[in-house]
């Protein structure tokens, strides 16, 4: 699965919808999971100042190439936090991309009961505990053992770490033990801190107003 489908598996609640997280902090997500899966995929990198394309050969993927394509024909080079914001005008795209895929590889199942098809939730649910379940054991790992992790469960760690998913996750007494663990892996990958530096630079209006009430 690519990073997209396994982040809406830990978005899903118990009902089914896609709720455990503001609509904001998603678009980021999804926005930024295309762009760490391309980073994954060899075909874009990142210094300080710049992402840009090593690979401009597509890798196949509709939820992938699009957004490869416009990094490739961009006018000029810009930095990493600029790609992650624009992404975030292509999060409708990948969200129903990735969710029509996990529909159709059987992981989850449309239930939708909205009235006329405009009032009310669409719920999704799990056909495929299994998959579900190794993903959870991939964050815990990722999150408890000592041991260098996967780039991709990084990444994951980071996207879940910075909608608030996490202790859906883990216990209260993992996600006290996880601190440390979760601090360190915010900084291993630049694409995942450019992620979480675009969530706190989005907030930091609504924070400054409320501030002044």
């Amino acid at each position: 699965m690519r990073l997209a489908e396994e982040f809406l598996l830990l978005l899903r609640d118990d009902d089914g919808a896609l709720s455990r997280a503001p609509e904001w902090t998603v678009r980021y997500a999804l926005g930024g999971a295309v762009l760490m899966d391309l980073a994954l995929e060899h075909r874009i990198d990142t210094d300080a100042q710049r992402l840009f394309v090593i690979d401009f050969t597509p890798v196949g993927d509709q939820l992938l190439d699009p957004m490869l394509a416009e990094i490739a024909r961009a006018d000029r080079m810009y930095d990493a936090l600029h790609w992650v914001r624009h992404a975030t005008r292509r999060a409708d795209e990948i969200r129903n991309t990735a969710l029509a895929r996990l529909i159709d590889n059987r992981i989850l199942e449309l239930s939708d009961d909205r009235y006329l098809r405009i009032f009310g939730t669409r719920h999704y649910l799990l056909k495929d505990e299994e998959t579900k379940q190794r993903l959870t054991e991939r964050i815990k790992s990722a999150l408890l053992a000592d041991s260098i992790p996967d780039p991709k469960d990084a990444m994951i760690v980071t996207l879940a770490d910075g909608c608030g998913l996490v202790s859906q996750i883990l216990s209260t007494h993992e996600l006290d033990a996880a601190k440390a663990r979760i601090k360190l892996l915010r900084r291993i990958e630049l694409i995942g801190r450019v992620f979480l530096e675009a969530i706190e630079v989005a907030v930091q209006p609504a924070a400054g107003k409320l501030d002044k009430e």
